[in-house]
Protein backbone atom coordinates (compact mmCIF):
# COMPACT_ATOMS: atom_id res chain seq x y z
CA UNK A 1 0.00 0.00 0.00
CA UNK A 2 3.26 2.52 0.56
CA UNK A 3 4.07 1.70 -3.08
CA UNK A 4 0.66 2.57 -4.37
CA UNK A 5 0.53 5.88 -1.83
CA UNK A 6 3.58 6.95 -3.16
CA UNK A 7 3.10 6.15 -6.81
CA UNK A 8 0.11 8.92 -6.70
CA UNK A 9 2.70 11.06 -4.89
CA UNK A 10 1.32 10.60 -1.76
CA UNK A 11 3.07 10.56 1.54
CA UNK A 12 2.97 7.18 2.78
CA UNK A 13 1.91 8.06 6.36
CA UNK A 14 0.92 5.00 8.96
CA UNK A 15 -2.70 6.38 9.14
CA UNK A 16 -2.48 6.67 5.52
CA UNK A 17 -1.65 3.30 4.78
CA UNK A 18 -4.04 1.96 7.50
CA UNK A 19 -6.87 3.56 5.60
CA UNK A 20 -5.76 2.21 2.31
CA UNK A 21 -5.56 -1.25 3.92
CA UNK A 22 -8.89 -0.83 5.11
CA UNK A 23 -10.61 0.62 1.58
CA UNK A 24 -8.86 -1.89 0.01
CA UNK A 25 -8.98 -5.01 1.64
CA UNK A 26 -11.85 -6.45 -0.97
CA UNK A 27 -12.21 -5.43 -4.48
CA UNK A 28 -14.49 -2.71 -5.65
CA UNK A 29 -15.56 -1.14 -2.67
CA UNK A 30 -18.82 1.95 -2.34
CA UNK A 31 -18.46 3.24 1.17
CA UNK A 32 -18.74 6.47 2.71
CA UNK A 33 -16.69 8.23 4.91
CA UNK A 34 -17.82 7.55 8.56
CA UNK A 35 -17.90 3.51 7.21
CA UNK A 36 -13.99 3.77 6.42
CA UNK A 37 -13.90 5.31 10.04
CA UNK A 38 -15.99 2.30 11.60
CA UNK A 39 -13.98 -0.07 9.59
CA UNK A 40 -11.04 1.63 11.26
CA UNK A 41 -12.00 1.77 14.63
CA UNK A 42 -13.42 -1.83 14.46
CA UNK A 43 -8.98 -2.41 12.98
CA UNK A 44 -7.92 -1.15 16.21
CA UNK A 45 -7.22 2.06 14.12
CA UNK A 46 -6.67 5.37 16.19
CA UNK A 47 -8.00 7.97 13.62
CA UNK A 48 -10.19 10.81 13.42
CA UNK A 49 -13.47 11.36 11.29
CA UNK A 50 -11.64 14.28 10.19
CA UNK A 51 -8.23 12.18 9.07
CA UNK A 52 -10.28 9.52 7.08
CA UNK A 53 -11.84 12.80 5.30
CA UNK A 54 -8.64 14.66 4.42
CA UNK A 55 -7.59 10.99 3.52
CA UNK A 56 -10.05 10.43 0.97
CA UNK A 57 -10.36 13.24 -0.21
CA UNK A 58 -6.48 12.90 -1.46
CA UNK A 59 -7.05 9.66 -2.76
CA UNK A 60 -9.96 10.96 -4.74
CA UNK A 61 -7.57 14.16 -5.88
CA UNK A 62 -4.77 11.80 -7.00
CA UNK A 63 -6.65 9.35 -9.13
CA UNK A 64 -7.27 6.22 -6.38
CA UNK A 65 -10.96 6.80 -5.72
CA UNK A 66 -14.33 7.72 -7.31
CA UNK A 67 -16.36 10.57 -5.61
CA UNK A 68 -20.47 9.40 -6.16
CA UNK A 69 -22.69 11.98 -4.99
CA UNK A 70 -25.59 9.96 -4.10
CA UNK A 71 -28.95 12.04 -2.32
CA UNK A 72 -26.76 14.54 -0.69
CA UNK A 73 -24.28 12.31 0.36
CA UNK A 74 -20.41 11.26 -0.68
CA UNK A 75 -19.97 7.57 -1.73
CA UNK A 76 -16.46 6.66 -2.75
CA UNK A 77 -16.19 3.55 -4.97
CA UNK A 78 -12.65 1.85 -5.25
CA UNK A 79 -13.60 0.83 -8.69
CA UNK A 80 -11.53 3.57 -10.80
CA UNK A 81 -12.19 2.35 -14.36
CA UNK A 82 -15.53 3.86 -16.14
CA UNK A 83 -18.45 2.64 -15.27
CA UNK A 84 -21.89 3.80 -13.49
CA UNK A 85 -23.72 2.79 -10.79
CA UNK A 86 -27.08 1.06 -9.45
CA UNK A 87 -28.62 3.16 -6.92
CA UNK A 88 -30.83 1.04 -4.38
CA UNK A 89 -33.03 3.92 -2.58
CA UNK A 90 -34.48 1.80 0.00
CA UNK A 91 -31.13 0.08 1.20
CA UNK A 92 -28.31 3.03 -0.23
CA UNK A 93 -26.30 0.72 -1.31
CA UNK A 94 -24.29 1.41 -4.83
CA UNK A 95 -23.92 -1.40 -7.49
CA UNK A 96 -21.34 -0.66 -10.41
CA UNK A 97 -22.68 -1.26 -13.79
CA UNK A 98 -20.29 -1.69 -16.88
CA UNK A 99 -19.78 1.17 -19.12
CA UNK A 100 -20.51 -1.08 -21.68
CA UNK A 101 -23.97 -1.91 -20.94
CA UNK A 102 -24.47 2.07 -20.93
CA UNK A 103 -25.34 4.13 -23.68
CA UNK A 104 -25.99 7.69 -24.25
CA UNK A 105 -27.13 8.77 -27.91
CA UNK A 106 -26.08 12.90 -27.16
CA UNK A 107 -25.04 14.73 -24.53
CA UNK A 108 -25.76 18.70 -24.27
CA UNK A 109 -23.46 21.04 -25.24
CA UNK A 110 -20.91 22.23 -22.29
CA UNK A 111 -20.56 25.91 -21.61
CA UNK A 112 -18.44 28.11 -23.64
CA UNK A 113 -14.72 26.95 -23.24
CA UNK A 114 -15.12 23.83 -21.44
CA UNK A 115 -14.72 20.24 -22.34
CA UNK A 116 -16.70 17.39 -21.19
CA UNK A 117 -14.12 15.34 -19.25
CA UNK A 118 -16.60 12.18 -18.68
CA UNK A 119 -20.27 11.79 -17.41
CA UNK A 120 -21.34 9.52 -14.30
CA UNK A 121 -24.79 8.20 -14.47
CA UNK A 122 -26.63 6.97 -11.19
CA UNK A 123 -30.02 4.66 -11.69
CA UNK A 124 -32.06 4.71 -8.58
CA UNK A 125 -33.73 1.47 -8.45
CA UNK A 126 -36.06 0.00 -5.53
CA UNK A 127 -37.47 -3.49 -5.04
CA UNK A 128 -40.22 -4.47 -7.18
CA UNK A 129 -43.53 -3.36 -4.80
CA UNK A 130 -45.53 -6.46 -5.48
CA UNK A 131 -48.84 -6.03 -6.94
CA UNK A 132 -49.51 -2.35 -8.28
Amino acid sequence: MANKLAAASIRPTRQRVRIGQILWQSEHRHVTAEKVYMDCQEAGERVSLATVYNTLHQFRSAGLLREVPVNGNCVYCTNITPHHHFYNTETGELYDIPQDQMHLSQLPAPPSGMTVSGVDVVVRVKPNGGAA
